[in-house]
């Protein structure tokens, strides 16, 4: 099973949120997932748009889930990438 952190659709028309989730890359896009990593909100600029749960994330970085361009570049802007990079050198 090749697992995969991506975007699922939620919100209203015209109003998108996103949940940053991993799932099996077979199912679709707002179809079951395994585990809620985040959320995503590119429209509210009053709120924090971005919330991450690190632990999680790194879990499944770790695991060996890919993440998509758009969640990388969420992670990259969190600083989860960077400390991804940094326990990969740890460990060699």
């Amino acid at each position: 099973m090749a697992v995969k952190l991506r975007l699922t659709r939620m919100g209203a028309k015209k109003r998108p949120t996103y949940r940053i989730v991993a799932t099996d890359s077979r199912r679709p896009r707002d179809g079951k997932y395994l585990e809620l990593i985040g959320t995503y909100s590119p429209i509210d600029t009053e709120e924090n748009q971005i919330k991450v749960n690190e632990e999680v994330a790194l879990k499944w970085l770790n695991k060996g889930a890919i993440p998509t361009d758009t969640v990388r570049n969420i992670f990259s802007k969190e600083g989860i990438m960077k400390k991804f990079a940094d326990s990969k050198k740890k460990d060699n």
